[in-house]
């Protein structure tokens, strides 16, 4: 019981994946719609987020859910969690380009 009491609940977001060039790491930007506070329009406002993608599943494109932790670097403070939907990758044989 005090396992479970001990294990909160951590914070989730859900965002498209933007580049997947580092090392071990994803960036993620996730949208989010609000009213402007003074001409309430509805207005999207989009950030960036560095999470930790231990086997390098993520691609860019990819719709992903990064979960909070512990600090791994200066900017990473998130984790992989799961990959909700994966990215529509074309491929293109080059006999058919040239």
């Amino acid at each position: 019981m005090a396992q479970e009491a001990k294990q909160a609940h951590k914070n989730e977001k859900v965002g498209q994946v933007l580049a997947s060039k580092m090392a071990k790491t994803i960036v993620v930007v996730v949208e989010r719609r609000v009213q402007h506070p003074v001409y309430k329009r509805i207005i999207t406002k989009r950030k960036k987020f560095y999470a930790h993608d231990e086997k390098g599943l993520a691609k860019p494109g990819d719709v992903v859910r990064i979960i909070e932790c512990r600090p791994m670097s200066r900017l990473k403070r998130w984790t992989l969690g799961e990959i909700v939907r994966k990215a529509v990758q074309v491929g293109v044989e080059p006999s058919e380009v040239a």
